[in-house]
């Protein structure tokens, strides 16, 4: 067997955390004797290179990090440090990827080869072709540019097409993952986390408890990541950056309809419209419709995709010349947040919610889940079973409530469930807030209620 010089990287995370199914599928296809191109893509800092690297640790393999130019020189001198052979092979893609033959190759930043040589592709889907196809090869391609790996790799335009054998978009974890991470905090304090992390392992990894000591030490630390993180991200998209920051500033801040954007940046609608399907495909935000719309319906509202940026965009961005000066107080972030936490708690309940759904746990197994409004009505929560026609109507409060608050929101949620136009199915109604007093009086007359930390508990202990 060949000596293997194994490819140091330094890590951010102290252990790896969750992705149990996906180290799984990985590491079945690394191990079944057949040729394998994955392609693993997905938004920067959600644990891709991690994932990789936990599944191929104890194999021999290249591990190569992609950079603007020279790609095919510095990938020669990696893959020899691995496999010496690899020095006297041709000095052509092909040629190297012929003296790897049978082994694991792990290219990260994929769209950066990309990007210095659009011949790449056609280049390697020849060397699949010609010479991989039937060996026991696997090389894996990783991007953090969705629109790159998209429209370059995965589309059926691309010399690639038909040449892969497995793909996966890797999104951020779940919000009970936290738990892992934090094993010590309590649920309260871990929606608090979810609400500047979201489920982005990069940012997790960064937080220490307290998290409010933590928050305002890192927000005067004059190398902080708060200061360019978003800049890097759109950088890593879009050429030019500041009408993408405009967009996703009025919609952090609650512009959620074409229109309401348009008036905040100032735009024509014929020109943002463009700029919305970009930051949609790049998975920066999205457009969701009520749920019992089609996807085509023009009710659809914008959301930034996840909760790092819609903290960036309310807290920091608005503030980044008061934090340099240091005069900024994080007290004001902390008077403002139990308000901003109302969308972040009601995106965690969502997930919570699926999970019991999957475990059937709830009133009857629902095939889809949403929002729901119309004219000024609105619904946290509908889950549907549209074959057994049965709905779920909930409503989310980031609140502690009374027993008589509670019981006025369910009677209020039986009100607008009318509204939806659901005559014939079977309903049923529910809360999930952050606490109940008394909850046993409304359960008794057969809502459902859900408290964050028995809900919480209830998850983690069966995950």
């Amino acid at each position: 067997m060949i000596n293997v010089i194994m490819i140091m990287v330094i890590i951010t995370m102290d252990h790896f955390v969750n992705r149990e199914a996906e180290l799984k599928a990985i590491k079945e296809r690394l191990m079944n004797g057949k040729f394998e191109l994955i392609v693993i893509y997905g938004r920067r800092r959600v644990g891709k290179t991690r994932l990789v690297l936990e599944a191929i640790k104890s194999l021999p393999h290249v591990y190569y990090l992609a950079v603007e130019g020279d790609n095919l020189r510095h990938f020669r001198e990696v893959a020899g440090r691995a496999f010496p052979e690899v020095r006297y092979a041709r000095e052509d893609w092909e040629g190297l990827l012929h003296a790897l033959k049978g082994q694991i190759i792990v290219i990260d930043e994929f769209p950066n080869m990309v990007k210095e040589n659009p011949k790449i592709l056609s280049l390697f889907q020849r060397a699949v072709d010609l010479d991989l196809q039937d060996s026991g090869t696997k090389l894996i391609l990783l991007g953090s540019s969705v629109s790159v790996m998209t429209e370059k790799v995965l589309s059926y335009k691309s010399p690639l097409y038909g040449r892969r054998t497995g793909s996966m978009k890797l999104k951020p974890m779940e919000f009970p993952t936290l738990k892992e991470f934090f094993p010590q905090a309590k649920w309260e304090e871990l929606v608090e986390i979810y609400g500047l992390t979201d489920g982005i392992p990069f940012y997790i990894a960064r937080v220490r408890l307290p998290f409010w000591e933590w928050l305002e030490k890192e927000l005067s630390n004059p190398v902080s990541f708060f200061r360019d993180e978003v800049d890097f991200l759109l950088r890593y998209e879009f050429s030019e950056i500041r009408t993408y920051k405009r967009i996703l500033e009025a919609i952090a801040l609650g512009k959620t309809t074409p229109k309401e954007i348009k008036d905040f940046t100032g735009m024509k609608h014929s020109d943002i419209t463009p700029y919305l399907r970009n930051l949609i495909e790049t998975d920066l935000i999205v457009r969701e419709v009520p749920v019992t719309e089609k996807p085509s319906s023009k009710k659809g509202r914008y959301y930034v995709a996840d909760n790092f940026l819609a903290f960036w965009f309310r807290y920091v961005y608005p503030n980044l010349s008061r934090i340099e000066e240091e005069t900024f107080d994080v007290a004001e972030i902390r008077e403002d947040y139990n308000h901003y936490l109302g969308r972040v708690f009601e995106k965690a309940a969502r997930q919570l919610l699926i999970m019991l759904n999957k475990k059937g746990e709830l009133p009857f197994k629902f095939t889809k889940i949403g929002r729901w409004w119309r004219r000024g009505e609105e619904i946290d929560l509908v889950a549907l079973n549209e074959r057994e026609k049965k709905a779920l109507f909930i409503e989310v409060k980031w609140k502690e409530l009374n027993e008589k608050q509670a019981k006025g929101i369910l009677k209020d949620l039986e009100r607008k469930s009318e509204l939806v136009g659901l005559d014939g199915w079977e309903k049923s109604y529910g809360l999930v807030a952050k606490g109940v007093k008394n909850k046993e009086g409304l359960t008794e007359n057969g809502w459902l209620v859900w408290e964050l930390n028995d809900l919480g508990n209830r998850i983690s202990e069966k995950t």
